[in-house]
C-alpha cells in the first residue's frame, strides 16, 4: 500500500525531492517541471553539456550514416555546411537531393542518447550521492518528457497525414480571383488550423500523461502517494516536444523539415537535466 505523504512541516522525510521548508507536497520536482534547483557548479554544467552534446552528435551521425550520408571528414569539410545532413533542407522544387529524416524511431534514439550522455557526464563528474537522483531523472526524462508526449503526437499525426485531404475539404477558403497575396496567406492560415489544433491538443494530452507517468514513477520509487498537479509553468520547458510534434505533423514540407533540424538541439535539454540532477539537502 502506498502511504500518503505527511505534509506536516515538523516531520522530516527522507524524500530528496521533497522540500522540508514547505507543507505542500506538490513541490515534488521531476522532469522538465523542476524549477527549485540547488546551486550547481558551473564546471559540472559545462562538462555535462559536453558529454550530452557528444552523445547526441554520435547518434545523429549514426542515423545519417544509416540513411546513406557520407561521414568521411574530407567529404564533410569540403562541402558547404548547408549540405551537411543535420542542416540540409529541400528547396521548393526538391532538386537538392536526399535529406536526413527524423521520425519517431530516430527521435527516440536521439533522446535516449541525450539522456545517456547526460547521465554519463553526471556520474563521472558529480558527487556519488547525486547518482540516484540522476537515475531517477533519467526515467522521468525518457518516459515522461520524451516517449509519452511523442507517442501522443505520433499516432494522430499519422492519421492526419492519411486523411488530410478529407479533413481540409471542411476548411473554408476565400476566393482569390485577383491573386491577392493577403488572401493567399489567409487561406494558408485557415488550412493550417486543423493540424495546429491537433498538434496542440495531442501535445497537451501528452504532457498531462507524462506528468502522470512521472507521478507513478515517484510513487514506485518512494513508496509514497504523490499528488503533483500540472502548473502553467510546466508547459514552457516543452519546446523540444513542440519541435517533435511539428516535425512529425509536417515532415513532408520544407517548413516541417526545417523545424525537424531543431530536434537534436532541443533534445539536449533532457541530457542536461539528467546530468545536473541533485539530491535535495534542505536544512
Amino acid at each position: 500500500m502506498l502511504n500518503k505523504i505527511n505534509i506536516n512541516p515538523s516531520i522530516r522525510t527522507e524524500n530528496p525531492y521533497y522540500n522540508r521548508n514547505t507543507n505542500n507536497s506538490k513541490n515534488l520536482n521531476f522532469g522538465h517541471a523542476s524549477s527549485d534547483k540547488t546551486d550547481i557548479d558551473s564546471g559540472l554544467k559545462t562538462k555535462v553539456a559536453v558529454t550530452t552534446g557528444l552523445s547526441v552528435a554520435a547518434m545523429v551521425a549514426a542515423i545519417a550514416k544509416k540513411q546513406g550520408f557520407k561521414l568521411n571528414p574530407k567529404t564533410i569539410f569540403t562541402q558547404n555546411p548547408k549540405d551537411w545532413a543535420i542542416f540540409k533542407i529541400p528547396n521548393s522544387n526538391k532538386t537538392n537531393g536526399k535529406i536526413l529524416k527524423l521520425e519517431e524511431g530516430e527521435i527516440i534514439s536521439i533522446g535516449g542518447a541525450s539522456v545517456l550522455g547526460g547521465l554519463a557526464g553526471g556520474i563521472a563528474f558529480d558527487k556519488k550521492e547525486n547518482r540516484k537522483a540522476k537515475l531517477k531523472e533519467s526515467l522521468n526524462q525518457m518516459l515522461g518528457c520524451i516517449c509519452v508526449p511523442l507517442a501522443f503526437v505520433a499516432v494522430p499525426s499519422r492519421l492526419y497525414k492519411k486523411y488530410s485531404k478529407e479533413i481540409l475539404k471542411f476548411v473554408p477558403q476565400i476566393k482569390n480571383n485577383n491573386n491577392s497575396k493577403l488572401i493567399k496567406y489567409t487561406n494558408r492560415t485557415l488550412s493550417a488550423i486543423p493540424a495546429t489544433a491537433m498538434t496542440l491538443t495531442a501535445l497537451g494530452a501528452g504532457i498531462i500523461a507524462g506528468n502522470k507517468v512521472s507521478n507513478f514513477i515517484n510513487e514506485k520509487v518512494y513508496k509514497q502517494k504523490v499528488d503533483r498537479d500540472i502548473k502553467a509553468t510546466d508547459f514552457a520547458p516543452h519546446v523540444d516536444d513542440l519541435c517533435l510534434a511539428i516535425s512529425l505533423i509536417a515532415s513532408e514540407s520544407s517548413a516541417g523539415n526545417a523545424i525537424s533540424k531543431l530536434v537534436p538541439f532541443a533534445l539536449l535539454v533532457a541530457g542536461n537535466e539528467v546530468g545536473k540532477a541533485q539530491e535535495k539537502t534542505i536544512s
